[in-house]
């Protein structure tokens, strides 16, 4: 391997992001915060590393994506973050605990995984998300979802679909056998002949459960049909009152449910959803409600990595390329009516050559300026 190519070698799953790429995540990112913004979620800005006992003290952290190492001011622990999210728990739990609730907290950042998954390789990529701390009521999940929808379409993204899960319900269906591997798996799995061999009465329960994935009204006409014990009941009533709510705001949005799912929603207490859209692998986000260290929560999160592969490529910029000694007041005033300025540093026997090189679109002769197939060779 050449010395180049040596220290242009980076670790799996970490990638260096290029023009024009790194502008249009900002610039999209940007986007998602300002409408975030408008419905009144105020951004917060935790740090990328925190020490670890705060970091990996909220159930929704995994101890074993964090990557860790030593503070050498203080000799303690410190974990660089793998999810925004219990930052922002922590920071509604102290430094905004006495702030009326329910508190609307947005924010956007970098995080750091020890592993990519399948789906994605990628273990440093950008969080954008939204947080509703403080309110149990099922129009604290409709007001998320809805948020997040009208957000991705207006950056380009219309064509989503949002499944919704019911993660605490095998759990009480189950009782001390929820932690049963083999059984755990065949529900992944949506094995009927697994699920059937357990005993009778939950196992017809769960076989009930795997029958009601897919769409969201026929997925709630089968979970009506199951004589579910009381607390499993009051979930699935939690679950129809949020369909009720999304329905009424956005009839058109694809609902699917899966019961039965649950990796990657073991700290979830109601109901959860992934967000999915066409031409994608992977998820572009999931959230759901959870306990923001103590207090009820609903929140979602966008990957910005399955994002960028999905939006369609933003608005070419109009490059003008500025020959040297171009005054300093005309070439202010050309980058305030919208163009991109590329000053010459030297003077060049052919401008045009030059312009083009320079990955120009324009060039300015006298104080106009003129398309390169225009320009005078």
């Amino acid at each position: 391997m050449t010395d180049l190519a040596e220290r242009a070698l980076l670790p799996a799953g970490l990638r260096d992001i290029l023009p024009p790429l790194a502008a249009r995540e900002a610039a999209i990112v940007e986007q998602l915060m300002a409408i975030f913004a408008s419905h009144g979620f105020e951004r917060v800005k935790p740090p990328l590393i925190e020490f670890e006992a705060s970091l990996l003290g909220h159930s929704g952290t995994a101890a074993s994506q964090t990557f860790r190492v030593m503070d050498p001011l203080t000799q303690r622990m410190m974990a660089v973050r793998s999810d925004i999210t219990p930052q922002v728990a922590r920071i509604a739990a102290t430094r905004l605990v006495n702030q009326p609730r329910p508190l609307r907290l947005a924010y956007a950042g970098q995080v750091l995984r020890v592993q990519g998954s399948q789906l994605r390789a990628e273990r440093q990529f950008g969080q954008v998300g939204a947080e509703l701390i403080g309110a149990t009521d099922p129009a604290a999940e409709a007001e998320i979802l809805t948020l997040v929808t009208e957000a991705l379409a207006r950056v380009g993204s219309s064509a989503i679909s949002i499944d919704l899960t019911l993660p605490t319900l095998v759990p009480l269906l189950l009782g001390e056998r929820a932690s049963d591997a083999r059984l755990r798996a065949a529900l992944d799995h949506k094995d009927v002949t697994a699920v059937t061999a357990g005993d009778g009465d939950t196992a017809r329960l769960l076989t009930g459960l795997i029958l009601a994935v897919g769409p969201v009204e026929r997925g709630l006409s089968c979970l009506a049909a199951l004589d579910l014990p009381a607390a499993a009941a009051r979930e699935r009533e939690q679950l129809v009152q949020v369909v009720a709510l999304i329905r009424a705001a956005l009839p058109a949005l694809t609902l699917t449910i899966d019961p039965v799912e649950n990796r990657g929603f073991e700290y979830y207490t109601g109901v959860g959803f992934t967000l999915f859209a066409r031409d994608c692998p992977s998820e572009i986000g999931r959230g759901g409600r959870y306990l923001a260290q103590g207090e009820p929560a609903v929140g979602v999160t966008l990957f910005m990595d399955s994002l960028l592969g999905i939006l369609p490529a933003g608005p070419t910029p109009r490059r003008l390329f500025l020959p040297e000694g171009t005054p300093r007041a005309l070439a202010a005033r050309l980058r305030d009516e919208g163009w991109v300025t590329i000053g010459g540093l030297a003077e060049v026997a052919d401008l045009r050559t030059e312009a083009l090189r320079q990955g120009c679109s324009h060039l300015l002769e006298g104080e106009f300026c003129r398309p390169l197939a225009a320009a005078q060779p």
